[in-house]
Protein backbone atom coordinates (compact mmCIF):
# COMPACT_ATOMS: atom_id res chain seq x y z
CA UNK A 1 0.00 0.00 0.00
CA UNK A 2 1.25 3.59 -0.70
CA UNK A 3 1.47 6.76 1.02
CA UNK A 4 -1.21 8.45 -0.87
CA UNK A 5 -3.29 5.10 -0.73
CA UNK A 6 -3.37 5.40 3.47
CA UNK A 7 -3.98 9.49 3.16
CA UNK A 8 -6.90 8.59 1.39
CA UNK A 9 -8.16 6.37 3.24
CA UNK A 10 -7.75 8.40 6.91
CA UNK A 11 -8.71 11.50 5.40
CA UNK A 12 -12.56 11.76 5.44
CA UNK A 13 -13.97 13.55 2.61
CA UNK A 14 -15.01 16.84 3.42
CA UNK A 15 -18.66 17.44 2.69
CA UNK A 16 -20.49 20.49 1.83
CA UNK A 17 -21.97 22.85 4.46
CA UNK A 18 -25.19 22.02 5.27
CA UNK A 19 -27.93 25.37 4.07
CA UNK A 20 -29.68 26.05 7.26
CA UNK A 21 -33.30 26.64 6.44
CA UNK A 22 -34.75 29.92 7.33
CA UNK A 23 -37.05 29.36 10.07
CA UNK A 24 -40.19 31.99 9.96
CA UNK A 25 -38.95 33.31 13.40
CA UNK A 26 -35.86 33.94 11.86
CA UNK A 27 -37.33 35.79 8.82
CA UNK A 28 -38.98 38.04 11.42
CA UNK A 29 -35.81 38.82 13.06
CA UNK A 30 -34.19 39.78 9.87
CA UNK A 31 -37.13 42.05 8.83
CA UNK A 32 -38.18 43.64 12.27
CA UNK A 33 -35.82 47.04 11.38
CA UNK A 34 -37.22 47.18 8.16
CA UNK A 35 -40.69 47.36 9.21
CA UNK A 36 -40.32 49.65 11.83
CA UNK A 37 -38.86 52.02 9.78
CA UNK A 38 -41.16 51.23 6.91
CA UNK A 39 -43.76 54.46 8.00
CA UNK A 40 -41.12 57.20 8.04
CA UNK A 41 -39.48 55.74 4.76
CA UNK A 42 -43.10 56.10 3.21
CA UNK A 43 -43.75 59.74 4.71
CA UNK A 44 -40.29 60.90 3.91
CA UNK A 45 -41.02 59.44 0.16
CA UNK A 46 -44.73 60.89 -0.13
CA UNK A 47 -43.74 64.22 1.28
CA UNK A 48 -40.59 65.21 0.69
CA UNK A 49 -38.86 62.48 -2.07
CA UNK A 50 -41.93 63.16 -4.67
CA UNK A 51 -42.39 66.65 -4.29
CA UNK A 52 -39.03 67.72 -5.12
CA UNK A 53 -38.67 65.28 -8.51
CA UNK A 54 -41.75 66.74 -9.09
CA UNK A 55 -41.00 69.97 -8.49
CA UNK A 56 -37.50 69.59 -10.99
CA UNK A 57 -39.46 68.63 -13.52
CA UNK A 58 -41.94 71.07 -13.04
CA UNK A 59 -38.92 73.76 -13.28
CA UNK A 60 -38.06 73.03 -16.80
CA UNK A 61 -41.81 73.56 -17.74
CA UNK A 62 -44.22 76.42 -18.46
CA UNK A 63 -47.02 75.58 -15.95
CA UNK A 64 -50.24 78.46 -14.78
CA UNK A 65 -51.32 75.92 -12.32
CA UNK A 66 -54.39 74.57 -14.81
CA UNK A 67 -54.08 73.07 -18.35
CA UNK A 68 -51.40 71.26 -19.56
CA UNK A 69 -47.74 72.20 -18.78
CA UNK A 70 -45.11 72.91 -21.66
CA UNK A 71 -41.36 72.03 -21.53
CA UNK A 72 -39.37 74.65 -22.16
CA UNK A 73 -35.97 73.38 -20.72
CA UNK A 74 -33.76 76.09 -19.35
CA UNK A 75 -35.77 78.34 -20.27
CA UNK A 76 -36.93 79.27 -16.57
CA UNK A 77 -33.43 79.59 -15.49
CA UNK A 78 -32.30 81.79 -18.27
CA UNK A 79 -35.02 83.84 -17.33
CA UNK A 80 -33.90 83.98 -13.32
CA UNK A 81 -30.30 84.62 -13.88
CA UNK A 82 -30.48 87.19 -16.31
CA UNK A 83 -33.25 88.92 -14.28
CA UNK A 84 -32.35 92.15 -12.50
CA UNK A 85 -34.90 91.36 -9.53
CA UNK A 86 -33.96 88.18 -9.06
CA UNK A 87 -30.59 89.22 -8.35
CA UNK A 88 -31.66 92.21 -6.17
CA UNK A 89 -33.33 89.35 -3.99
CA UNK A 90 -30.40 87.64 -3.76
CA UNK A 91 -28.37 90.73 -2.75
CA UNK A 92 -31.36 91.77 -0.13
CA UNK A 93 -30.66 87.87 1.87
CA UNK A 94 -27.07 88.38 1.79
CA UNK A 95 -27.51 91.80 3.84
CA UNK A 96 -29.79 90.34 6.22
CA UNK A 97 -27.65 87.55 6.70
CA UNK A 98 -24.28 89.69 7.45
CA UNK A 99 -26.62 92.12 9.83
CA UNK A 100 -28.39 88.78 11.54
CA UNK A 101 -25.88 85.65 11.94
CA UNK A 102 -22.71 87.74 13.00
CA UNK A 103 -24.23 89.77 15.26
CA UNK A 104 -26.57 86.39 16.78
CA UNK A 105 -23.13 84.44 17.56
CA UNK A 106 -21.78 87.13 19.51
CA UNK A 107 -24.82 87.68 21.46
CA UNK A 108 -25.51 84.66 21.91
CA UNK A 109 -22.40 83.05 22.75
CA UNK A 110 -22.02 85.61 25.34
CA UNK A 111 -25.13 85.26 27.13
CA UNK A 112 -25.12 81.01 26.83
CA UNK A 113 -21.68 81.58 28.89
CA UNK A 114 -23.78 83.47 32.04
CA UNK A 115 -26.23 81.55 31.79
CA UNK A 116 -24.38 78.82 31.88
CA UNK A 117 -22.83 80.70 35.41
CA UNK A 118 -23.98 78.59 38.40
CA UNK A 119 -23.60 81.29 40.24
CA UNK A 120 -26.13 83.39 38.67
CA UNK A 121 -29.82 83.51 40.25
CA UNK A 122 -33.01 83.17 38.81
CA UNK A 123 -31.22 81.33 35.91
CA UNK A 124 -35.03 79.33 35.23
CA UNK A 125 -36.30 82.57 35.08
CA UNK A 126 -34.22 84.42 32.22
CA UNK A 127 -33.89 81.00 30.29
CA UNK A 128 -37.53 81.24 29.69
CA UNK A 129 -37.64 85.13 28.97
CA UNK A 130 -35.05 84.33 25.90
CA UNK A 131 -37.02 81.73 24.25
CA UNK A 132 -40.82 83.43 25.07
CA UNK A 133 -40.41 85.76 21.64
CA UNK A 134 -39.20 82.63 19.55
CA UNK A 135 -42.62 80.29 20.76
CA UNK A 136 -44.63 83.76 20.10
CA UNK A 137 -46.61 84.18 16.81
CA UNK A 138 -44.56 86.19 14.23
CA UNK A 139 -48.01 87.95 12.88
CA UNK A 140 -48.40 89.43 16.68
CA UNK A 141 -44.33 90.32 16.76
CA UNK A 142 -44.72 91.73 13.32
CA UNK A 143 -48.22 93.85 14.76
CA UNK A 144 -45.86 95.26 17.63
CA UNK A 145 -43.24 96.11 15.41
CA UNK A 146 -45.24 97.78 12.82
CA UNK A 147 -46.80 99.99 15.75
CA UNK A 148 -43.57 100.66 17.95
CA UNK A 149 -41.40 102.12 14.96
CA UNK A 150 -43.70 104.00 13.22
CA UNK A 151 -42.63 106.79 11.29
CA UNK A 152 -45.15 109.49 13.38
CA UNK A 153 -47.10 107.99 16.15
CA UNK A 154 -44.02 105.11 17.13
CA UNK A 155 -42.46 105.27 20.96
CA UNK A 156 -39.10 105.05 18.91
CA UNK A 157 -39.25 108.54 17.39
CA UNK A 158 -41.08 109.88 20.43
CA UNK A 159 -37.83 109.28 22.42
CA UNK A 160 -35.52 110.65 19.64
CA UNK A 161 -37.92 113.53 19.31
CA UNK A 162 -37.20 113.72 22.75
CA UNK A 163 -34.20 113.92 22.83
CA UNK A 164 -33.61 116.45 20.28
CA UNK A 165 -33.27 114.00 16.95
CA UNK A 166 -35.03 114.37 13.60
CA UNK A 167 -37.71 111.44 13.16
CA UNK A 168 -36.77 108.18 11.23
CA UNK A 169 -38.88 106.35 8.82
CA UNK A 170 -37.66 102.84 10.23
CA UNK A 171 -39.57 101.09 7.63
CA UNK A 172 -40.53 103.26 4.76
CA UNK A 173 -36.75 104.14 3.57
CA UNK A 174 -34.40 102.41 1.79
CA UNK A 175 -31.56 102.89 4.39
CA UNK A 176 -33.45 101.71 7.77
CA UNK A 177 -35.98 99.04 6.21
CA UNK A 178 -33.70 96.18 6.24
CA UNK A 179 -31.79 96.56 10.06
CA UNK A 180 -35.25 96.97 11.34
CA UNK A 181 -36.18 93.80 9.75
CA UNK A 182 -33.09 92.47 11.42
CA UNK A 183 -33.61 93.52 14.51
CA UNK A 184 -36.79 92.05 14.46
CA UNK A 185 -35.63 88.71 13.64
CA UNK A 186 -32.66 89.00 15.92
CA UNK A 187 -35.07 89.43 18.61
CA UNK A 188 -37.81 86.46 17.84
CA UNK A 189 -34.63 84.26 17.10
CA UNK A 190 -31.94 84.85 19.59
CA UNK A 191 -33.66 83.12 22.62
CA UNK A 192 -33.22 79.90 20.09
CA UNK A 193 -29.74 80.31 19.50
CA UNK A 194 -29.47 81.05 22.89
CA UNK A 195 -30.45 77.39 23.51
CA UNK A 196 -28.53 75.64 20.96
CA UNK A 197 -25.07 77.34 22.78
CA UNK A 198 -26.10 76.75 25.88
CA UNK A 199 -26.15 73.28 25.47
CA UNK A 200 -23.03 73.18 23.83
CA UNK A 201 -21.60 74.64 26.97
CA UNK A 202 -22.90 72.51 29.01
CA UNK A 203 -21.09 69.61 27.47
CA UNK A 204 -17.64 70.94 28.51
CA UNK A 205 -15.75 69.46 31.28
CA UNK A 206 -15.22 71.96 34.26
CA UNK A 207 -12.06 70.94 35.11
CA UNK A 208 -10.97 72.47 32.08
CA UNK A 209 -11.94 76.08 33.25
CA UNK A 210 -10.04 74.98 36.79
CA UNK A 211 -6.91 74.03 35.45
CA UNK A 212 -7.42 77.32 33.15
CA UNK A 213 -8.16 79.65 36.35
CA UNK A 214 -5.06 77.39 38.27
CA UNK A 215 -2.38 78.69 35.53
CA UNK A 216 -3.98 82.63 36.07
CA UNK A 217 -5.89 82.56 32.51
CA UNK A 218 -8.40 85.69 32.79
CA UNK A 219 -12.21 84.83 31.95
CA UNK A 220 -11.92 86.45 28.51
CA UNK A 221 -8.44 84.46 27.60
CA UNK A 222 -10.94 80.97 29.13
CA UNK A 223 -13.83 82.10 26.98
CA UNK A 224 -11.45 83.00 23.50
CA UNK A 225 -9.12 79.72 24.16
CA UNK A 226 -11.55 77.12 25.89
CA UNK A 227 -15.30 77.75 25.02
CA UNK A 228 -15.04 79.23 21.54
CA UNK A 229 -12.94 76.29 20.03
CA UNK A 230 -15.07 73.62 21.86
CA UNK A 231 -18.34 74.92 20.75
CA UNK A 232 -17.30 75.31 17.44
CA UNK A 233 -19.36 72.22 16.24
CA UNK A 234 -22.56 74.07 17.73
CA UNK A 235 -21.37 77.03 16.16
CA UNK A 236 -21.15 75.42 13.13
CA UNK A 237 -24.97 74.17 12.93
CA UNK A 238 -26.41 77.62 14.40
CA UNK A 239 -24.46 79.51 11.13
CA UNK A 240 -26.31 77.06 8.99
CA UNK A 241 -29.50 76.49 10.66
CA UNK A 242 -29.68 80.85 10.77
CA UNK A 243 -28.17 80.60 7.21
CA UNK A 244 -31.21 78.24 5.99
CA UNK A 245 -33.75 80.89 7.78
CA UNK A 246 -32.47 84.14 6.75
CA UNK A 247 -32.65 82.73 2.83
CA UNK A 248 -35.68 81.76 3.68
CA UNK A 249 -37.19 84.64 5.03
CA UNK A 250 -40.80 85.54 4.06
CA UNK A 251 -43.26 86.07 6.63
CA UNK A 252 -41.37 89.06 8.35
CA UNK A 253 -40.95 91.25 5.07
CA UNK A 254 -44.40 90.44 4.01
CA UNK A 255 -46.18 91.83 7.41
CA UNK A 256 -43.97 94.30 7.72
CA UNK A 257 -43.07 96.12 4.80
CA UNK A 258 -44.84 93.88 1.44
CA UNK A 259 -41.38 93.94 0.25
CA UNK A 260 -40.42 97.78 0.32
CA UNK A 261 -39.70 100.66 0.17
CA UNK A 262 -38.94 100.04 -3.44
CA UNK A 263 -38.41 96.07 -3.08
CA UNK A 264 -35.46 97.07 -0.46
CA UNK A 265 -36.62 94.15 1.28
CA UNK A 266 -38.15 91.68 -0.80
CA UNK A 267 -36.04 88.77 0.45
CA UNK A 268 -35.33 85.66 -1.39
CA UNK A 269 -37.96 83.63 0.32
CA UNK A 270 -40.60 86.70 -0.84
CA UNK A 271 -39.57 87.12 -4.05
CA UNK A 272 -40.29 83.26 -4.54
CA UNK A 273 -43.64 84.00 -3.49
CA UNK A 274 -44.20 86.31 -5.76
CA UNK A 275 -44.29 83.69 -8.23
CA UNK A 276 -46.97 81.87 -6.82
CA UNK A 277 -48.65 84.84 -6.51
CA UNK A 278 -48.59 85.66 -10.66
CA UNK A 279 -49.45 82.00 -11.06
CA UNK A 280 -45.94 81.53 -12.56
CA UNK A 281 -45.37 78.06 -10.96
CA UNK A 282 -42.56 76.54 -13.68
CA UNK A 283 -40.72 79.83 -12.98
CA UNK A 284 -40.94 79.73 -8.72
CA UNK A 285 -40.32 75.98 -9.15
CA UNK A 286 -36.79 77.17 -10.95
CA UNK A 287 -36.32 79.64 -8.68
CA UNK A 288 -36.78 77.27 -5.57
CA UNK A 289 -34.03 75.27 -6.99
CA UNK A 290 -31.44 77.79 -7.51
CA UNK A 291 -31.95 79.07 -3.91
CA UNK A 292 -31.27 74.62 -3.04
CA UNK A 293 -28.44 75.15 -4.87
CA UNK A 294 -27.19 78.62 -2.91
CA UNK A 295 -28.01 77.65 0.21
CA UNK A 296 -26.55 73.89 -0.31
CA UNK A 297 -23.22 76.02 -0.88
CA UNK A 298 -22.97 78.18 1.74
CA UNK A 299 -23.61 75.72 3.69
CA UNK A 300 -20.69 73.47 2.53
CA UNK A 301 -18.27 76.62 3.04
CA UNK A 302 -19.29 77.62 6.35
CA UNK A 303 -18.89 73.71 7.92
CA UNK A 304 -15.68 73.71 5.90
CA UNK A 305 -14.56 77.22 7.72
CA UNK A 306 -15.41 76.12 11.13
CA UNK A 307 -14.95 72.39 10.85
CA UNK A 308 -13.76 71.54 14.58
CA UNK A 309 -10.41 69.89 14.31
CA UNK A 310 -9.45 66.88 15.67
Amino acid sequence: MTASTVLETRVPPTRAPRRRRLTWAALRRRLAPYVFILPFIAIFALFSVYPMIFTLRLSFTDWRGTGAATWVGLDNYAYLLTNQAFWSSLGNSAVMWLLIVPAQLVIGLLAAVLLNNAKLKMRGFYRTAFIVPFVTPLVAIAQIWIVVFDQNYGPVNDLLGALGLPGIGWLTTSEWAKPTLALLFLWKTTGFAIIILLSGLQSIDASLYEAAELDGASRRRQLWSITVPLVRRTLMFLVVLQTLAVFQMFAEPYVVTKGGPYSSTTTAGLYLYNHITRADLGTGAANSFLLVILVMALSLLFVRLLRAKD
